[in-house]
């Protein structure tokens, strides 16, 4: 009888198995790696729709500063235009009116009437930009990007006649408020309005209103702030009105007139697709009221906690913050029963430790809510009052002021909210473009209503706020020169 023998064809078949393992799993990842390599091409033109630009001017350093960990690394190349196009809807009208308080009833120039009225206040809209699973979580994600492209320090300069300007003409443009309406409330000089802001180590491009709303195109720009922030906003609508050849294509979309009275504005440009908002929040910190045991209401603020109008900041692709006026008088100053932090109201708190902390409650909120590859963020500093003899209230005057200052301590002063702002913003994770006009307005003593603030005259003088057409222009000018002179640097680096 025949035995059966034993075969080797079963090891045979698993060290083939094996082999056949090892061989596709070599082929799968072969396969990834240069499928992974051939999109990232495509993937990299969604990088950074805004290249961004941390400028700060200290009173010790006027430097770039930059935020990122690396001095060498390279910008990244930004996509065909600085600024994409995306479809805007406008937000519709929604009811609610917020009070905000004046000191004690005293009116301030630098403040906004009482009773404020919001027509956006309530319910915020459906479609905010509210993506906290793209959101960078307070940390910048290209932290490798090299932070530039400004030829020079464009605060650090002067004031140069030239007779091209104003840039538009006085009285033409219908969204400046009597406020800051000089000429046509009977200011009769107009040297004030020849006057270009000249940086010492380079040239500012000249603005092009058409070229700044190409830039704009399908996005939207928001100012938030105080009446200083409002008083840019009526400059920059009227800049960029220039711009359009069919004007009545530029529109407040709820039909408002623009008015101190109102909290908040936003305006189309139908042919561009674009809207250019203004959000009052004097303090970028929440206002509240309390009552006192005999029902009087008395007002309050919460350092710790931001604007409730925050989750409407989220709408704008470019934000131009500022706070600073509000913080020298009256209840702010004296800072007695009005500061809270929880549900704590300190019977005494200093101002200038309250200023801070309320601007770094508005740092770690922007750190948190804004993603740097999508949003664009700038910080106005300071500007300059000129009053003499006096304050708002006590008879100050500017009244008579024809041309700027050239010499003289003013010039080289910077006050301590300043360098409390410069401390805030180096530590910030979001990179934060400072538009440091402090410096540029203290020569402009000649540029402010004074009693040219209503038709006719006023006993009490505006030596704060600003004519328009006037100084307001020049901070918008700068913010159009960053943005032409960032997508200049990134096109070299190609």
């Amino acid at each position: 009888m025949a035995v059966a023998t034993p075969s080797n064809s079963s090891p045979q078949k698993s060290r083939y198995a094996f082999i056949v393992i090892i061989f596709i799993t070599f082929f799968l990842f072969t396969v990834f790696v240069f499928t992974k390599r051939a999109l990232e091409p495509s993937l990299f033109l969604y990088k950074n729709h805004f290249i961004q630009i941390p400028f700060s001017s200290s009173s010790t350093n006027n430097t770039l500063i930059s935020l990122s960990q690396s001095n060498s690394a390279p910008i990244l190349d930004p996509p065909s235009s600085l600024l994409q196009s995306t479809s805007i809807t406008p937000p519709t009208q929604e009811p609610s009116s917020q009070s905000e308080y004046n000191d004690e009833n005293v009116q301030d120039p630098d403040r906004e009437n009482e009773n404020v009225q919001d027509p956006d206040g309530g319910n915020e809209r459906s479609d905010l930009k509210n993506e906290s699973s793209d959101q960078n979580g307070g940390e910048n994600e290209n932290p490798d990007v090299e932070m530039g492209g400004i030829p020079c320090d464009l605060y650090a300069g002067t004031w140069v006649r030239d007779e091209q300007y104003p840039l538009y003409k006085p009285g033409s443009c219908p969204h400046v408020d009597e406020a800051f309406d000089c000429q046509s409330n009977g200011r009769g000089d107009s040297e004030y309005l020849k006057w270009r802001w000249k940086p010492d180590g380079c040239d500012l491009p000249r603005f092009n209103a058409s070229d700044f709303l190409v830039r704009l195109r399908g996005k939207r720009l928001m100012l938030v702030g105080d009446s200083m922030n409002r008083n840019q906003f009526e400059s920059i609508l009227c800049l960029l009105r220039e711009g359009l050849h069919n004007k009545s294509r530029m529109y407040e979309i709820h039909g408002h007139k623009i008015s101190k009275g109102r909290g908040y504005f936003s305006f189309k440009f139908q042919d561009y697709d674009c809207m250019v908002d203004f959000v009052l929040s004097h303090f970028l910190v929440k206002e509240g009221v309390r009552f006192d045991e005999k029902r009087r209401s008395n007002p309050t603020l919460s350092i710790d906690q931001i604007d409730r109008k925050a989750k409407r900041w989220m709408k704008a692709d470019i934000l131009v913050f500022n706070t600073g006026h509000w913080w020298a008088h009256g209840k702010t100053a004296r800072g007695k029963n009005y500061y809270k932090e929880g549900d704590y109201l300190y019977p005494h708190f200093d101002v200038t430790e309250a200023f801070k902390r309320a601007l770094k409650t508005w740092a770690s909120w922007v750190d948190l809510n804004v993603n740097p590859k999508k949003q664009l963020i700038f910080y106005r500093g300071y500007s300059s009052s000129h009053f003499r003899g006096g304050d708002w209230d006590s008879g100050g005057s500017c009244k008579g002021e024809k041309e700027p200052a050239f010499s003289g301590a003013l010039l080289d002063s910077y006050p301590l909210k300043m360098k409390i702002v410069d401390e805030v913003i180096k530590e910030m994770k979001v990179p934060v473009i400072l538009l440091n006009v402090t410096r540029l307005t203290n020569f402009r003593k000649d540029g402010h209503p004074s009693i040219w603030g209503k038709k006719g005259s006023s006993r009490k003088q505006d030596c704060s706020h600003w004519c328009v057409p006037g100084v307001p222009d020049a901070w918008n000018e700068l913010i159009y020169a960053t943005l032409v002179f960032q997508q200049t640097k990134s096109k070299s680096k190609v």
